[in-house]
């Protein structure tokens, strides 16, 4: 791998906080490539290290780094109201095939506030069979809210699963407005 490769895989890190808990942002010279819910230590280190097998090297702790900036400060504007798109380089290198096409539709075709059944996105990618496999997509989402998973229903109105927990998600859809804000 040249030198120029070499810093495109080199990744930084750092943990923030949201209105959902500590999210680990981990960032490449490509872009984005994981956000982790319920960043604590434990489960910092623990996807550090599988981060760390995945892209050759572990990520280095860089709370400063520019290539974290842009996204740290999206996210901010998120929670707090203020963003409905996100503006972000994105690094898909841990995502292929079908699940890549799933994430890459979500992310574009579903906008802030809006919700789409598993069965729906399924079509929209060209696999009408395939709720199941869009569920489990999901599931491998490295990079939820930004590509945002949690806006992904069961098609009978049900909430539907979430790598965060149900009431991560509630509290993501509340935030867009599309259930009721908690009462307490």
């Amino acid at each position: 791998m040249n030198a120029m490769a070499q810093d495109q895989r080199a990744a930084v890190w750092a943990v923030v906080d949201s209105d959902i808990g500590p999210l680990l942002l981990v960032a490449t010279g490509e872009g984005l490539v994981t956000v982790g819910f319920h960043a604590t230590e434990a489960v910092r280190d623990k996807t550090l290290e599988r981060l760390g097998a995945r892209l050759g090297a572990e990520p280095v702790h860089a709370p400063d780094s520019p290539l974290l900036a842009e996204a740290i400060g999206q996210l901010r504007e998120y929670f707090a109201g203020e963003r409905h798109d996100f503006e972000l380089a994105l690094d898909w290198s841990l995502i292929t095939g079908f699940n890549r096409r799933v994430l890459r539709e979500l992310a574009s075709g579903v906008p802030y506030g809006a919700v789409v059944g598993y069965g729906d996105l399924a079509r929209r990618v060209g696999q009408p069979g395939a709720a199941q496999a869009v569920g489990l997509a999901m599931g491998a989402n490295p990079l939820p809210v930004v590509v945002p998973c949690h806006r992904v229903v069961e098609s009978d109105g049900g909430i539907g699963g979430f790598g965060g927990g149900l009431e991560t998600k509630r509290q993501l859809l509340a935030l867009e407005g599309v259930l009721p804000q908690p009462l307490f």
